[in-house]
């Protein structure tokens, strides 16, 4: 007899969860994370799973029926492209539009003479980030600034309303794909590291490395002034989506190993700017999800220093034995098919892939099957299914699934650093002085001013992290 999906959910929920704990669960959890992937399964366009959040919702829900994964991201195209159209982003090239129907979205790197941040600019930007993305950065990345006025405030109360129908969209689709096919939410959150931000979304790869060699102090400067608003957007908004803090927050890690930077910026800047967001996250309760693109092997000695359970390490191009010998004992390995195998390889090819994988990092549990990267349109369906199907048949400890609670996190909790009170865009202690008098309950005026004020707060971050 078929399970309940409520009992299929509860099996995979602890499979997932044990084995990021880094205990064996009754087999080896399966946890694609599909993007552009859903649409060549489901015979839709990237256009349409990049441009209408809708369809791409369904091309998710569809893959979880047709693959049964433990977990899978509601959205992992994530960035919606209807959206940055709303707002004239610059800094992507859209399906559809600027690239062919069946082309992923593309980030654009700004030219080094022209990036989204100048270098002269990094004085304010230490001085007032949130002041800075609302004076600086936003009128530069949008195109409806320059257009119009009117364009410009349409931009923002479009791309605002758009942002909160987006977010509020993703609970219903998490409860949806827990009720009709028992798959979890893979994760929950938000984070990147403060260097990447800098290179990613103000200075350009290009900026970011000559100021590095040129202005090492601003750079660092810049990435301890960043430091405390990724912390609070990595914290904030979880409990509605995870209750329990079971889901990992993901950290997106792009240009910070070598030899993208130097050793020596790595261990001076990178990793002490980030170091101390992933403590106070696990001092919170939550781990964080290492989705270490590209090859980190250089630094897994500075991972091995945060405390044991408290992220899950993903592995792209880096060597499966060494961070299993690196790693794997204080940790969760997830990942390491290739996606150029997922794409150009054959069944056979992939099979081999996963057992060699499940043999180094998965034979005491704390392994989770993935591929590399994120899965594009371009990964075979004959490939990903045999992925799924090797995994399932091979990767298994235990005859028998559990629906039982998975095991609680380890007690350790290291000392975090105390990151302040919430930021704002506009204190109620400067609005304060430009008010008359006032009567009545001055509280509640304040309350209701700080949470409108966050509204604003978490729009232009997002816009930096998400979008």
């Amino acid at each position: 007899m078929p399970l309940d999906t409520r009992e299929l959910y509860a099996q995979r929920l602890n499979r997932y969860v044990t084995a990021m704990r880094n205990a064996k669960p009754d087999r080896v959890p399966l946890r694609p994370f599909a993007a552009e992937f859903t649409a060549a399964h489901t015979g839709m366009t990237c256009q349409q799973v990049t441009h209408d959040y809708n369809q791409a919702f369904e091309a998710v829900i569809r893959c979880c029926r047709d693959y049964d994964w433990d977990a899978a991201v509601p959205n992992m195209v994530y960035v919606w492209t209807g959206l940055t159209q709303s707002a004239g982003l610059r800094y992507y090239a859209t399906p559809g539009v600027e690239i062919g129907p069946d082309v992923g979205f593309q980030y654009r790197e700004p030219a080094q003479n022209n990036a989204w941040m100048l270098r002269e600019e990094y004085d304010e930007l230490i001085a007032d980030p949130v002041a800075f993305l609302y004076n600086r950065w936003l009128p530069r990345v949008s195109a409806e600034y320059a257009a119009s006025p009117m364009r410009r405030d349409l931009a923002l109360i479009k791309s605002t309303w758009a942002m909160a129908n987006y977010f509020s969209a993703f609970g219903p689709q998490i409860q949806r794909m827990q009720d009709e096919t028992g798959t979890v939410s893979a994760i929950s959150g938000m984070l990147k590291a403060p260097l990447d931000v800098l290179a990613d979304k103000f200075r350009g790869y290009l900026g970011l490395a000559f100021d590095l060699m040129e202005i090492p102090g601003k750079v660092e400067a810049a990435c301890r002034a960043l430091m405390p608003h990724l912390a609070h957007i990595a914290l904030s908004g979880l409990s509605g989506l995870d209750p329990n803090r079971q889901i990992p927050i993901p950290i997106w890690m792009h240009r910070g190993c070598v030899p993208f930077i130097s050793h020596e910026h790595f261990d001076s800047i990178y990793w002490p700017t980030l170091r101390p967001i992933v403590e106070a996250i696990w001092n919170r309760g939550n781990q964080v999800l290492f989705y270490a693109e590209g090859k980190w092997d250089a630094h897994l000695d500075a991972f091995s220093q945060l405390p044991a359970g408290s992220i899950v390490y993903h592995i792209d191009r880096g060597d499966p034995k060494l961070c299993a010998e690196k790693l794997g004992s204080q940790f969760c390995l997830s990942g390491g098919v290739p996606n150029a195998l997922l794409a150009f390889g054959t069944p056979d090819q992939v099979k081999a892939r996963c057992k060699e994988l499940i043999d180094i990092c998965g034979q005491n549990g704390g392994y989770i099957m993935d591929a590399s990267a994120i899965m594009q349109s371009d990964a075979a369906v004959a490939n990903v299914r045999a992925m799924t199907e090797f995994t399932r048949e091979y990767g298994v400890y235990s005859p028998t699934p559990s629906s039982a609670a998975p095991p609680p996190p380890p007690e350790d909790r290291s000392p975090a650093p105390d990151f302040g009170p919430f930021p704002s865009c506009f204190a109620w202690e400067s609005k304060l002085p430009e008010l008359p008098p006032l009567t009545g309950d001055p509280q509640l005026l304040k309350q209701v001013w700080q949470n409108l004020d966050g509204l604003a707060y978490f729009y232009i971050w997002h816009l930096v992290l998400s979008f």
